[in-house]
């Protein structure tokens, strides 16, 4: 019988309680070793300073839009060569990804989502998406340079409000989740 007891959940909850209180007693005013220890055990996990996160943040986004805006307009470069593809026709799409301009624009948007899904590990969604919509003003001023597209005013008002929130959203905190932890939020 005295193996049931140990199985009794009222006897293990109190076994818990007391191993709590016990450890609870040896951790007071040893916070900050404790912190130091999980510093030096455990880099990654230590706060970043402000510097690193702004650059951090500033690269990734740069890679993201750099990635997205370079890739497509390489894919409309690369699709300005070939002919226009039907819609249910996968031969036609293999075909048109041998294109060199549209195979570069194609890796170049893999790249682009790759240091997206890095940035959304660390910061909110809704700081990513509207930073990174800069890219969209900069698609459109590459069309008209190198692509010589259209440009309407309609155009230009858009750019003008995307730029304005960019820049309005810019200026938040890119996680007001929590700090970070290896691997993803805590």
């Amino acid at each position: 019988m005295p193996r049931l007891a140990l199985l009794d959940p009222t006897e293990t909850g109190r076994q818990a309680e007391d191993l709590e209180d016990k450890t609870r007693h040896l951790i007071v005013g040893q916070e900050e070793t404790i912190h130091q220890i999980a510093r030096i055990s455990y880099p990654r996990l230590s706060a970043r300073s402000p510097l690193k996160q702004n650059l951090r943040n500033a690269v990734f986004v740069a890679i993201v839009v750099c990635g997205n805006l370079v890739g497509n307009v390489l894919l409309r470069a690369g699709m300005r060569r070939s002919t226009a593809l039907p819609a249910l026709a996968p031969m036609a799409y293999l075909n048109a990804l041998l294109n060199s301009w549209v195979l570069v624009g194609a890796l170049l948007l893999i790249a682009g989502l790759a240091a997206q899904l890095a940035l959304l590990s660390w910061a909110d969604l809704s700081y990513v998406a509207p930073v990174t919509s800069i890219g969209y003003v900069l698609t459109v001023l590459a069309g008209k340079l190198f692509l010589h597209e259209p440009f309407s005013a309609p155009r230009w008002a858009a750019i003008f409000l995307i730029t304005a929130g960019v820049t309005l959203v810019s200026r938040t905190p890119p996680s007001t989740a929590g700090g970070e932890c290896y691997g993803g939020r805590q």
